[in-house]
């Protein structure tokens, strides 16, 4: 651990921006579940489906209010969490270093934005789970699914009144949940793609917590900041391929997010006192 810090002190004495990009593993210290496992799976009709089945735009296609019922669970299964230390310290950091930090998640919970994380220094890359946009992309803003709308237990099913209000405010065409599908691609105006490769290329020091190297953009963040010279510092309770990337720089910790997280962001921040 005492190398992962002294990293950290030297990578912030240096210009360029500190980042931190969080995966799942921070979410699940909450007790949300990965949606993996038993969670993920949905039954409609006598088939169950995989996330990766259900969360595509094919599948919202042929059976949008199924699609629908799993998201406004899942919906309701992140509202009954709270967010964890290593949200709370990353709100710290950024409140900390306000020109130079900047927040990447892959979580779509929201727990970042409730524990007070700054929306200017928060890139949410797969959306968010209580935000849903025009279907058809009348516009591009995104808006909050109404409070009417009820969370949503396994097997229920949405209502003609709960129908109504999953509508486009502006066109009053169908809504969809505002997260990335297995089947889309990242861009900048709904998921910060060009922003967020920005950023990993001016990165003096990049933080990873609790992802496991699973999709396309936290790979280019990564392979960015490494080719700018980072620091890079991988926290994850089991080893993956990011860690071999930190362990050539900033180092790897085998600990949970909340344990580990106030400790770095401390170090950071008293290594910026005069």
């Amino acid at each position: 651990m005492e190398h992962v810090l002294a990293a950290c002190r030297a990578a912030v004495g240096r210009p360029g921006r500190v980042l931190a990009l969080t995966g799942a593993g921070v979410s699940a210290e909450s007790g949300i579940p990965t949606f993996r496992g038993k969670e993920g799976y949905w039954t409609i009709g006598a088939r169950e489906y995989h996330p990766q089945e259900l969360a595509t735009h094919q599948a919202f296609a042929a059976m949008p209010w199924s699609v629908w019922a799993w998201y406004l669970y899942r919906r309701g299964v992140c509202r009954h969490a709270e967010p964890n230390a290593a949200h709370t310290a990353l709100v710290r950091l950024a409140r900390a270093l306000p020109e130079r930090f900047a927040l990447i998640t892959q979580n779509v919970d929201g727990l970042h934005r409730r524990a007070g994380s700054p929306d200017p220094q928060t890139f949410a890359i797969h959306g968010d789970l209580s935000l849903m946009r025009c279907a058809n992309d009348c516009v591009l803003d995104r808006f909050p699914i109404p409070e009417a709308v009820p969370e949503l237990g396994r097997g229920d099913e949405i209502s003609l009144e709960v129908r109504a209000l999953l509508r486009c405010p502006r066109c009053s065409g169908p809504a969809r949940p505002h997260v990335l599908w297995f089947d889309e691609s990242y861009d900048e105006p709904r998921f910060h793609l060009d922003t967020v490769r920005r950023l990993a290329a001016s990165a003096a020091l990049l933080v990873i917590a609790g992802t496991s190297a699973q999709t396309n953009l936290p790979w280019q963040v990564v392979t960015l900041a490494e080719r700018a010279g980072a620091a890079i510092v991988d926290v994850n309770t089991e080893d993956n391929p990011f860690g071999d990337i930190a362990a050539r720089s900033g180092g790897c910790v085998r600990a949970p997010a909340a344990t580990v997280m106030p400790t770095i962001v401390e170090t950071i921040v008293d290594a910026l006192a005069p």
